[in-house]
């Protein structure tokens, strides 16, 4: 029998579970039956001591059967892409069409942006009449009839998982690496998806910070997917300096479409291809991660990845003509205001950090779930790194809303960019690319 104070000893003394044991803890914390006060305790305890690589599987698969399951009909294959979060990262709406206009097809279960980082639910959200929850049936068929999907994950997936998380955020147990690896897994498993590819950000505006941290986390992500029988990948790509030139969910979105029609900004379309490429090749579609890539840039120059976007917005109810004229479509806010460079020089840093509060701040994201934010508010990065600059030249436009945000965000967007005389060496993009 089940006797939570020895669950909770176990830990604390650094020893193993048992499986079934651990399969009542996650069946009976998400019944309400054992409290939460104990639960934190456990995590406490996971924080400090780990998990072994068996109760990681055990856990992972608990809170991912916790809920209903996506299950897709025998021989179905679909992939999936994760994010651990950046700012200006609208790659998503880049790759899945892509992926599936080359013929792998793609389940993708996306969330809102929290904090300083933007979700691929609100931006879609800025296409007029895009219906980004679709339920669990009508997700399956839009993936099985015209190979791609992207909708917002729903609350019968894994929803033990979500009432970890919630207990994680207030017990300072977020950073645990078990933990963050059997979230992202529960929810890609429930989500049907049966190969993953994890864009891992390293960076200032990133989770994780360091390069070190980072590729702990893309090794953990890999390996906990290969020991469930789902071929996984991660990419760990650069985020000290936000991705492409505009942050912002309705002008991301403008941005991905300009990708898709062979005229965006080039780190944009240089990691889109990577994470396609990778994504083809583990779709089978490819026999080497290079041939993948190549086979991504082929479909983006032949148009067919902007027609499946197309395709994908139409099929849930969105303007299809999105794709036709972005600009006419996806407009920033009204209000605009210039940060202009206080010395000629080389663009050192571009704070991707600071560049998301600033935003969060007019308006473009949230603190809690439930806010509701303004998706055209935007900022459009007219300098780069290793860009150069006299002075009085335009750095930052800012398209806002309200006055008061404004005055809010404006020190974040002030001592965002750092200048110098000396051309800054050359960052890497696409840091490490790490297989199982």
């Amino acid at each position: 029998m089940f006797d939570i104070l020895s669950f909770l000893e176990e830990k604390r003394d650094g020893m193993v579970h048992k499986a079934a044991d651990i399969e009542t803890f996650v069946n009976q914390f998400h019944q309400g039956t054992i409290p939460d006060y104990q639960v934190s305790a456990w995590l406490t305890s996971v924080y400090h001591k780990g998990l072994s690589t068996e109760e990681l599987k055990t856990l992972t698969l608990a809170l991912a059967h916790s809920g209903h399951v996506v299950s897709f009909p025998q021989g179905f294959k679909a992939a999936d892409k994760h994010s651990t979060g950046g700012v200006g990262d609208k790659t998503t709406l880049v790759v899945v069409p892509l992926v599936a206009a080359s013929g792998v097809s793609v389940a993708k279960l996306s969330g809102r942006g929290l904090g300083f980082t933007g979700g691929t639910v609100d931006k879609l959200e800025a296409i007029p009449g895009m219906n980004v929850h679709l339920s669990t049936e009508a997700f399956m068929n839009q993936v099985h009839r015209i190979g791609c999907a992207i909708s917002g994950h729903s609350l019968e997936l894994a929803p033990a998982e979500g009432k970890f998380y919630a207990l994680r955020d207030v017990t300072a147990t977020v950073p645990s690496l078990p933990l963050i690896c059997s979230s992202i897994v529960s929810k890609k498993i429930a989500g049907g998806a049966s190969s993953f590819v994890f864009d891992v950000k390293c960076g200032r505006g990133a989770f994780m910070q360091t390069f070190s941290g980072a590729r702990d986390l893309a090794e953990a992500l890999v390996s906990l997917s290969a020991s469930l029988g789902r071929p996984s990948m991660a990419v760990i790509s650069a985020m000290d300096q936000p991705l492409g030139k505009w942050v912002g969910n309705s002008m991301e979105v403008y941005e991905a479409i300009r990708v898709l029609q062979g005229a965006g900004p080039s780190d944009t379309e240089t990691l889109s291809l990577n994470l396609a490429g990778t994504m083809i090749y583990l779709g089978g579609k490819a026999t080497s991660l290079a041939e993948g890539i190549e086979m991504s840039q082929n479909t983006l120059k032949s148009g067919k990845a902007l027609e499946k976007f197309k395709e994908l917005i139409i099929a849930q109810q969105g303007d299809g003509a999105v794709c036709d004229s972005p600009e006419k479509v996806l407009k920033p806010a009204e209000k605009k205001y210039t940060v202009f460079a206080s010395e000629s020089g080389f663009v050192s840093d571009l704070n991707a950090r600071s560049i998301g509060e600033g935003v969060k701040r007019i308006g473009g994201g949230r603190t809690r779930q439930e806010e509701h934010i303004d998706l055209k508010v935007a900022v459009h990065l007219i300098a780069k790194i290793g860009d150069y600059v006299e002075k009085g030249d335009p750095l930052l436009d800012i398209y806002y809303s309200k006055e008061e945000k404004l005055q809010q965000a404006i020190f974040y967007f002030e001592h965002a960019v750092t200048l110098q005389s000396i051309k800054p060496l050359d960052q890497n993009l696409i840091m490490e690319i790490v297989a199982s």
